[in-house]
């Protein structure tokens, strides 16, 4: 096992477009690091660089205590595993988990103990002689990974290995990736697009976007803390909700949108340091999805807003009011970058008269309907309040850091 240290990398193609620019970036030995972000963010490409399959254009790369710059990918005591599972299809499973191991000339009696522990781990034994066309997908992805594991390596390289597979065994495998980290304890680099993978597989986030890193901390944390408006609209499904708007004293602190106007509690006010600076400014205000409830079933004394049901998307345990506000949707370059990356499902987009569109997760006991006027309570204690020129998350300790980083 290793630490991986990027200093100052920088990948940048004949055009002077930089894929990865001055990416400082520590994985701690044993640590599950995931690196997430949309389509040319430059994730896959930082990736390749630790492996050495992308030459780095500036900066230091360093795997255990040895800078690896001028180091062969198979010099450098990694082991990747690949989307699309790059197995042997003339070999049985057996010798594609074995054949790295001959190449390196392991004795036989290692090679066959290793295979065998690894088959056992992913529960691949039943398969062993078996070739890869008459395997699933997940079998597939499950081989791939037993190669990696047979090497022993200092660490893992992982980019989207899981995107081939259906919805179900995608969860089925992000639980057993989960189990074989907790086993292995092997350092793992992992590369998604997808952040409900990313927020549930690492032990820390690294989120980049057009080649910068924007922040990097626990899930939860940049779920709860995002640092800039990019990161608060990209972690969490579904997406933040975010509107133009004022913050005013009106008999205490309020932020008032839409026709709407909410409290905004003092101990926010005292957590978010320069907040108060923004009285009579616009700041543009971030509301998630999960911090709504139907105000019939709360039980809570949170204040509410009045909306109109367009659609509800029924979950089981929980429905998705969709609604809009009387109010255009923000318009800012980090909320235009994640327009542009959303799936057709997923996009903030207008809707007549120009109004945003806005989620609400509340209780499945709601049982609220398409067309309904709905009363939905909002916790105050959890809003996000971002600059509307800068885009950065307003007192986060974090912000001037990553404004330096990222201008």
């Amino acid at each position: 096992m290793a630490k991986i240290t990027l200093s100052h990398v920088v990948k940048a193609y004949t055009n002077e477009v930089k894929a990865v620019d001055d990416l400082n970036l520590e994985i701690q030995d044993g640590e599950f690091m995931v690196l997430v972000g949309p389509s040319g963010c430059g994730k896959s490409t930082a990736l390749r660089m630790i492996a050495g399959l992308e030459d780095i254009t500036g900066g230091e790369i360093s795997i255990g205590d040895r800078v690896v710059n001028n180091l062969a990918p198979k010099d450098r005591d990694i082991a990747m595993v690949f989307q699309n599972y790059a197995l042997y299809p003339h070999m049985t499973v057996e010798q594609n988990l074995a054949f790295g191991l001959q190449l390196r000339g392991t004795p036989k009696p290692e090679i066959k103990k290793r295979v065998n522990d690894a088959a056992k781990m992913l529960g691949l034994e039943q398969f062993l002689k078996r070739k890869p066309a008459a395997l699933s997908g997940g079998q597939r992805q499950r081989v791939a990974m037993g190669r990696a594991i047979v090497r022993e390596p200092q660490a893992f390289l992982m980019d989207e290995p899981l995107s081939n597979l259906d919805a179900k065994l995608r969860v089925s495998m992000r639980a057993s990736l989960n189990q074989l980290h907790d086993r292995l304890g092997v350092t793992t680099v992992y590369v998604t697009h997808d952040q409900i993978e990313a927020m549930t597989l690492g032990d820390r986030v690294c989120v980049l976007r057009e080649g910068k890193l924007q922040q990097v901390d626990t899930p939860q944390n940049l779920f709860d803390n995002p640092v800039n408006l990019f990161v608060a609209g990209f972690i969490g499904s579904p997406a933040m909700n975010f509107v133009t708007a004022e913050l005013v004293r009106d008999g205490g602190a309020h932020v008032a949108f839409a026709g709407f106007k909410l409290p905004v509690p003092d101990s926010v006010l005292e957590a978010r340091s320069g907040l108060d600076d923004y009285f009579g400014k616009e700041i543009i205000l971030g509301i998630r999805p999960s911090d709504f409830e139907d105000a019939g079933h709360n039980g809570s004394d949170w204040p509410t807003i009045q909306a109109h049901a367009d659609v509800t998307e029924e979950l089981g345990s929980e429905i998705n009011v969709i609604f809009t506000i009387d109010a255009p949707p923000v318009e800012h370059k980090d909320t235009a970058d994640l327009a542009h990356d959303a799936d057709e499902d997923d996009a903030a987009i207008p809707l007549a008269e120009n109004k945003a569109l806005w989620t609400a997760r509340v209780n499945a006991r709601s049982h609220v309907r398409p067309g309904q006027d709905i009363e939905l309570s909002v916790d105050t204690s959890r809003l996000h309040f971002f600059d509307v020129g800068t885009g950065l998350a307003i007192g986060h300790p974090e912000a001037a850091t990553v404004a330096a980083a990222t201008a």
